[in-house]
């Protein structure tokens, strides 16, 4: 039988990511299969195999991708001078994210920890970078108590990863995001 789908696609590489991220949250990453995500896109089976030469290539490339767009919705959070304001925003926004791309976030995760995943590391790096900035300028102002800032960014992160766990399995709803937020900028905050 001759496959008579087309080998070149328009973007090809950004749509299999987005057929592969809609695969991820409908039936994970266990499911997907770059053969199933040409057909979905339409095009040869052979085709996604020159941007992406293996499953783990294409799960590594959504990872980093994820981490590139949390990058971004953090960035994008810090449009204030104001600290405390600042990492509030940060911290709505990452629970934002790890809750409305809950699969993703997952596969961020994991991903991150394969062997030879240097470019999923390189793209973390981000993120934590911006939220690592974030404690020590709060620590230096006297916004954030003082110690051992990784530590502190540590405890930070699993607060937040915490509550978006809590909001993905259901035991509370997204539209306790804020008030969990204000709950946990009480434990974080000093008053100055």
């Amino acid at each position: 039988m001759i496959d008579d789908r087309p080998y070149h696609h328009g973007n090809l590489r950004a749509a299999l990511l987005d057929a592969a991220e809609r695969g991820l949250r409908e039936r994970g990453a266990d499911q997907l299969a770059l053969r199933d995500l040409a057909r979905e896109i339409g095009v040869s089976h052979a085709a996604p195999r020159r941007h992406f030469p293996t499953r783990q290539a294409l799960l590594d490339a959504l990872a980093e991708d994820g981490f590139a767009r949390l990058h971004t919705a953090l960035r994008e959070a810090l449009d204030s001078d104001d600290t405390p304001a600042r990492l509030r925003a940060v911290m709505t926004a990452y629970i934002r994210f790890a809750t409305e791309n809950a699969a993703l976030v997952e596969l961020m995760y994991t991903s991150k920890h394969q062997p030879g995943a240097t470019r999923v590391v390189e793209a973390a790096n981000g993120p934590f970078g911006l939220m690592q900035e974030l404690v020590e300028r709060g620590q230096a102002e006297g916004v954030l108590s003082s110690g051992d800032p990784e530590r502190l960014g540590l405890v930070l992160f699993a607060t937040l990863h915490g509550i978006a766990a809590v909001v993905n399995s259901a035991i509370a709803g997204p539209e306790l995001v804020d008030g969990l937020v204000d709950t946990a900028m009480e434990q974080f905050v000093r008053e100055v």
